[in-house]
């Protein structure tokens, strides 16, 4: 292990940080024992967002939640890091190598979904197991070149970054997380979760700034380990879209839908999220091998 662990601190009682070599901190929490899972959040989210999973994966796993860089707790004193998707799978690929927990089964959402595929396609010795739930990112089909965000959604983008840059957080975020889950859900939403997105919320200028990369067939067909792809029942179509069309393009890859979900289903909907990925990486038997 060449990391340097940092005890916890004040910021959370069970979280520690790790400086890897290429001198990034990357703060976590690790809870249990057994084979290893490392979990990754998406947009406004960090290492609180999984709590709902490791509270219960950890009595049969190793689980490592994560926070990437720009992300809450040490977000202003890594600012000057590229905000960028290339850079979360690299540390992430390094936290894995350095940490000596590879290869991990890998829980991505959202965002954090689209990062965790790019890491299986680009290091897939690190990873045993995929899980992406709501995998954040355009399709690409048929080499047809990716069309442009839809007018009503850039707008929608621009006037969140402004809100967000102008100290109205709370519309803001409102604005946000109701576009990419159901009107009404920021106000539905636990205080918890509330209190991580605003703690997060400086990221989202920058993100939209960061396109994400589309999917392909192509670079699907690079993902050989055993795959499980969730959505919700009530998700964003393009969510479900992405889910069903991987399904498809990974071979052998299993889906399952959260029944009554929208798109936060491991936070709204936990017990069935933690059963579905607990039964999928213990049946994946010798093809996890």
């Amino acid at each position: 292990m060449n990391a340097r662990l940092a005890p916890p601190t004040l910021v959370d009682p069970d979280v520690c940080f790790a400086t890897l070599p290429s001198g990034i901190s990357v703060p976590f929490v690790a809870k249990g024992a057994g084979e290893p899972m490392l979990f990754v959040h998406g947009s406004l989210c960090d290492y609180r967002y999984w709590n709902g999973q490791m509270a219960v994966l950890s009595k049969s796993f190793h689980c490592i939640s994560v926070s990437l860089s720009h992300y809450w707790p040490l977000a202003d004193a890594r600012v000057a890091r590229t905000f960028s998707w290339k850079q979360h799978v690299a540390e992430l690929a390094e936290f894995i190598e350095t940490l000596n927990l590879g290869p991990v089964h890998l829980v991505g959402h959202s965002r954090g979904g689209s990062v965790a595929f790019q890491l299986a396609c680009e290091h897939p010795h690190l990873v045993k197991s995929l899980t992406l739930a709501d995998p954040g990112g355009a399709l690409q089909l048929d080499q047809t070149p990716v069309a442009p965000l839809p007018a009503a959604t850039a707008r929608l983008r621009e006037k969140v970054a402004a809100l967000v840059e102008a100290g109205e957080i709370d519309a803001g975020l409102e604005l946000f997380v109701d576009s990419v889950s159901v009107p009404g859900q920021w106000k539905r939403s636990p205080q918890g979760f509330r209190t991580m997105a605003t703690d997060n919320a400086g990221t989202l200028p920058k993100q939209f700034l960061d396109p994400l990369p589309s999917y392909t067939q192509a670079m699907a067909a690079r993902v050989k380990c055993p795959t499980l792809l969730i959505d919700g029942e009530k998700s964003p179509r393009m969510y479900r879209d992405n889910v069903a069309m991987l399904a498809q393009w990974i071979a052998g890859a299993a889906r399952e839908t959260i029944a009554g979900a929208s798109h936060g289903m491991n936070v709204t909907n936990p017990a069935m999220f933690n059963r579905v990925v607990q039964g999928f990486v213990a049946t994946c038997g010798a093809a996890c091998h």
